[in-house]
């Protein structure tokens, strides 16, 4: 794709002035000195319809999707990746050459990068992974982490049957415990996810006792406000290592770049200091 025909991208959802995609996107642009904006599109829910077709005739080369639309929008894309067929969500669209729309997901590949980036020798069949949560993030989460060979994977959600239907359809590894039964399902564990809410900026701290967790076990939030959750800080401070969900959202972000822009983009310190003065 040339970098002298002016590109255009943005970021689909609602709301989405809280978005840290166009700091980050622009910060690339402008990095790897491409013609292009970045920018917030917001479409209320019903409207997804009539604002995703519009996109090639704008002149767009794609968007990111998120909240409310990220299931919706895989109704109204012409052709699906296999990797968003099986997430059962989308949060990446390229507009194809004939003007037609396809979804991907990058969610999986981004959160399986966060923990390479922090232990590269880090594997998935390392030992038991512990992931709390049921929603989005943990179709994501739970579905890479098998197909990276994880070969035990303990799921818990405070709605257990919602973390039986993704255990259903997932099958392989994933089996699920009850909620009641989390602080148990810590012992041997390799990796502890959290892809719930809890710890998030206004929201309350996970209740989980980490004393059954081995002290070597990496400890991973998908969740980037704050930076550093009361769950991570726990962990921290018992000696486990940490990664928090800012890097998880950088790597997502650069397949998608790569598609729109035609440049693979690297994340730097200086990148993540730019997002972490946003945040």
């Amino acid at each position: 794709m040339s970098d002298k025909k002016f590109g255009l991208a943005g970021v689909m959802g609602w709301p989405v002035a809280h978005s840290r995609s166009p700091a980050l996107h622009g910060y690339w642009l402008k990095k790897y000195d491409l013609l292009g904006a970045y920018v917030q599109l917001p479409v209320v829910p019903g409207q997804l319809g009539v604002a995703l077709p519009g996109l090639a005739a704008l002149g767009f080369r794609g968007c990111n999707v998120t909240i409310p639309h990220k299931v919706e929008a895989m109704k109204l894309v012409q052709a699906l990746d296999p990797v968003a067929r099986r997430m059962g969500a989308l949060n990446t669209i390229v507009v194809q050459p004939d003007g037609s729309l396809k979804g991907f997901n990058n969610d999986g590949f981004g959160y399986i990068q966060s923990l390479l980036d922090a232990q590269p020798d880090w594997r998935a069949d390392a030992g038991p992974i512990t992931v709390l949560g049921a929603g989005g993030a943990a179709r994501a989460v739970v579905l890479s982490l098998a197909e990276r060979g994880a070969r035990e994977i303990r799921l818990l959600n405070r709605s257990q049957d919602k973390a039986q239907a993704l255990a259903d359809e997932f099958g392989g590894p994933v089996q699920v415990l009850p909620w009641a039964a989390r602080h148990e399902a810590l012992e041997s564990a390799a990796l502890l996810v959290n892809t719930t809410s809890q710890g998030m900026h206004g929201n309350p701290a996970l209740d989980l006792d980490l004393a059954r967790l081995p002290v070597q076990a990496l400890v991973s939030d998908v969740i980037y406000v704050p930076l550093e959750t009361p769950l991570l800080a726990a962990a921290r401070l018992r000696g486990n290592p940490t990664v928090n969900g800012l890097g998880m959202l950088l790597n997502q972000a650069r397949p998608a770049f790569n598609a729109w822009f035609g440049v693979m983009p690297e994340i730097t310190p200086e990148l993540r200091r730019a997002i972490e003065a946003t945040l």
